[in-house]
């Protein structure tokens, strides 16, 4: 089992930045894939980014890239999400999530295996 506490969200004007940080702790923390993911009312869950287990290779999604990176920090068992350039259609409730692939980048939400309880994060215009 595998526990997930991001932090970081808030409100931010458009144009501005914010760090997501994402906490693990119960097991290696390298023995896992780690992604962020968001959501909206009524919306299915985006994903955003993903990062494999040594750091080595990622992955943005679309909507975000060349905007926001993805990061961990084995140290710390933290996860990172640097977002900049906010936009106002980045509100959402942004969630962390790690899987068992661990070599892999994957961008599909089945994939990952925990889940945190995400973390809002509001963009003004």
């Amino acid at each position: 089992q595998v526990q997930l506490v991001e932090s970081g969200g808030g409100l931010v004007q458009a144009g501005g930045s914010l760090r997501l940080s994402c906490a693990a702790s119960g097991r290696t923390f390298s023995n896992y894939a780690m992604g962020w993911f968001r959501q909206t009312p009524g919306k299915e869950r985006e994903f955003v980014a993903a990062i494999n287990w040594s750091g080595g290779s990622t992955k943005t999604g679309d909507s975000v890239k060349g905007r926001f990176t993805i990061s961990r920090d084995a140290a710390k068992n933290t996860v990172y999400l640097q977002m900049n350039s906010l936009k106002p259609e980045d509100t959402a409730i942004y969630y962390c999530a790690a899987s068992r692939a661990r070599y892999y980048t994957t961008g599909s939400a089945s994939e990952y295996d925990y889940w945190g309880q995400g973390t809002q994060v509001t963009v003004s215009s």
